[in-house]
């Protein structure tokens, strides 16, 4: 009798007792595979539809606490006033990108043919939106300026080759365009048989009008030459010296002399200026995403108008591998075996410019009122004066050094630059403006101070109390650099 009680036990209470637990799991399991198999569906089709997600709204904006603490990982002690050259990610973006390498590094063959594409065009959607372009298609992902211009300049040397454009005919652009684009223009027009026009303005500047004017007076004159402009070179924002460029105007103005594209250079575009695609008219638009708007490097796109992609000039990425031909922002969004993630965390960034009050509009009227007081103060100290009015300067500013510095060229610049941040963990960029002929002037040194939502007042007083002590040391370009 005991024998069959323990066989009983053995073969039928354990089943008596799993087989709720198995019934459950096999619930479980299928309900759960529904739920994810209809998340990714939504998902889908939501980048297909461009149906977006909503955010979660916070109840309040983010604190100046949570500000540092996104930005806790910055070296401490050193005054970051050069957010204009390399920009800054929060901590959770960081984490969102390391997210993304962890998810390719897991399983590559998967993120690579399955993901990163509609990752990539879910990015491109809000791009879109942000800069108010008509179609999405208009916009490709790239990883800087650098390739945005050479995707540009690249078909301008085509044309050179191919008969489209003759020897001599121009590019425009003004003097203070950034060195890697005159590279650019260098490398890809003037070497094809292209002609160069470069103009000039005074600066420290007064209004638009002045630059307008130069602009103006320079297509004139070459059109009375016979020359044909092909292509404009704007900065929307110049790098140095810095200031706001009246983009909308100076459009207008080559598309009433007859200058077939323009192209807009705004390395410090979105997050730092307003941008609309629909009211600038330009051709092509290039943006970091990197600078000023959180993204890690490195991380751009390029706006092309509809009417300049489809024009007999054909556009291409510079890298050219599987996708070539299949339009450009399909060839932009596959260049081989790398790194895509900074593509992917734009959401994420968007995310975080929502936890402040207005949005990127707010931190854009915020950085620039903050640069402005600083800059007052600092000039104010030193006793000199502002580069430019107040309503021409974005989220920097330039701000006249003490004369008895001595600068006197652009290697002094380069040196003090460097001096400031090694030895007293100062960090801006220093421009030499040469006087012209005959001139005398008393400052030809400036200094170009940003202001990123991370910056404290400190970081301006910092500033203010190095350049003091070098003027009360009797410090110089000539004896501390040349000496040396």
């Amino acid at each position: 009798m005991a024998e069959k009680i323990i066989m009983f036990c053995r073969y039928y209470v354990l089943l008596i007792v799993l087989l709720p637990y198995r019934t459950l799991q096999f619930f479980y399991h299928k309900l759960s595979f529904q739920v994810s198999r209809a998340s990714n569906l939504d998902a889908a089709e939501g980048i297909e539809n461009h149906v977006p997600i909503e955010p979660k709204i916070s109840s309040s904006f983010i604190t100046d606490s949570e500000i540092q603490s996104e930005f806790a990982h910055h070296a401490p002690g050193v005054a970051r006033m050069n957010n204009g050259s390399f920009g800054c990610c929060p901590a959770s973006v960081i984490s969102a990108l390391q997210q993304w390498q962890l998810k390719l590094l897991c399983q590559p063959d998967h993120f690579y043919f399955n993901e990163l594409e509609d990752r990539i065009l879910e990015s491109r959607y809000k791009i879109k939106d942000l800069i108010n372009a008509e179609d999405v298609d208009e916009v490709s992902i790239v990883d800087n300026i650098s390739t945005a211009v050479a995707i540009v300049l690249q078909q301008a040397a085509w044309a050179f080759a191919e008969g489209k454009f003759n020897k001599g005919d121009a590019v425009i652009m003004f003097h203070c365009a950034y060195g890697a684009v005159k590279n650019s223009i260098k490398a890809y027009f003037s070497r094809a048989g292209g002609y160069v026009i470069e103009v000039q303005f005074n600066f420290p500047l007064n209004s638009n009008e002045e630059i307008i004017s130069e602009f103006s007076k320079a297509l004139e004159r070459e059109k009375g030459n016979g020359r044909r402009v092909r292509l404009a070179v704007i900065d929307h924002v110049t790098c140095m010296p810095s200031v706001i460029m009246p983009v909308k105007q100076l459009v207008k103005i080559c598309r009433e002399e007859g200058v077939e594209q323009v192209f807009i250079d705004a390395a410090h575009g979105v997050g730092c200026v307003d941008v609309d695609m629909q009211e600038i008219g330009a051709d092509f638009y290039a943006s970091t995403l990197y600078k000023w708007f959180f993204c890690p490097p490195a991380a751009a796109f390029l706006y092309c108008r509809k009417s300049a992609t489809y024009s007999d000039l054909q556009l291409h990425h510079p890298v050219v591998s599987h996708r070539y031909g299949m339009g450009l922002a399909e060839e932009s969004f596959w260049v081989g075996t790398r790194d895509y993630s900074p593509y992917l965390v734009l959401p994420s960034a968007m995310e975080f410019v929502k936890r402040f009050k207005g949005g990127v509009e707010g931190i854009i009227k915020m950085n620039h009122d903050a640069v402005v007081e600083m800059g007052k103060m600092l000039a104010e100290a030193w006793g000199t004066n502002l580069g430019c009015p107040p309503d021409m300067c974005a989220s920097m500013i330039m701000i006249g050094l003490p004369s008895c510095l001595g600068i006197s060229s652009d290697d002094d610049t380069m040196q003090l630059w460097a001096h400031l941040r090694e030895k007293f963990g100062v960090e801006v960029r220093i421009h030499y403006q040469a006087p012209k002929d005959g001139e005398v002037v008393l400052t030809t040194g400036y200094v170009r101070i940003c202001h990123q939502i991370y910056n404290k007042v400190d970081d301006y007083y910092k500033l203010r109390d190095t350049i003091n002590q070098l003027v009360h040391d009797g410090f110089t370009c000539a004896l501390e650099f040349n000496e040396a």
